[in-house]
């Protein structure tokens, strides 16, 4: 992956979290991007899973923000995501999305409409209110689904996430 690439990917992902588009990531966006997601599924805020979506968002900004928040001034700049998080992003994917489980957790009983587990139409809509296009969303999720039941586990999305996260370093 040449230098170009690897500042597109790492721009994607600093997009994916800056929810409000203000050039940083902070707590705020973590709070619209539950607010989207119970929005999508008709889902209070004040229920058992709406709480734990929030719970989930505050968890996952806390984890972002310590590993990437290096001026404590509780916002994430383009340069903090770039030189920390996409570092320990490279380094540790699966350990970032362990900071992400209880928010994906709650996502996706949210989005498990009927009990059975998150289908990929459910995850598709997930996608597109956290700012996916929607000529994406639907086959990213169908992806998802990598052992073609119908369902995505937490597991399944877990590696995605991480595997997403983890961009690697372009060649020296």
């Amino acid at each position: 992956m040449d230098s170009a690439e690897y500042e597109r990917k790492i721009a994607a992902r600093f997009a994916t979290f800056d929810q409000d588009g203000s050039g940083y990531i902070d707590r705020e966006d973590f709070s619209t991007a539950a607010k989207a997601v119970l929005a999508e599924f008709g889902t209070t805020a004040r229920s058992d899973k709406g709480q734990a979506v929030f719970n989930g968002a505050e968890a996952f900004w806390q984890g972002m923000a310590g590993i990437a928040d290096v001026d404590g001034d509780q916002r994430v700049s383009r340069e903090e995501f770039v030189t920390g998080a996409a570092k320990r992003l490279r380094d540790n994917p699966q350990r970032f999305a362990e900071i992400a489980r209880p928010f994906l957790a709650a996502v996706i009983a949210v989005a498990d409409e009927d009990g059975g587990g998150t289908t990929p139409t459910a995850a598709a809509r997930v996608m597109r209110v956290l700012g996916t296009p929607a000529e994406l969303a639907g086959p990213v999720a169908a992806a998802l689904d990598a052992d073609g039941d119908g369902r995505i586990t937490e597991n399944e999305i877990l590696a995605a996430f991480a595997a997403y996260c983890g961009v690697e370093a372009p060649d020296a």
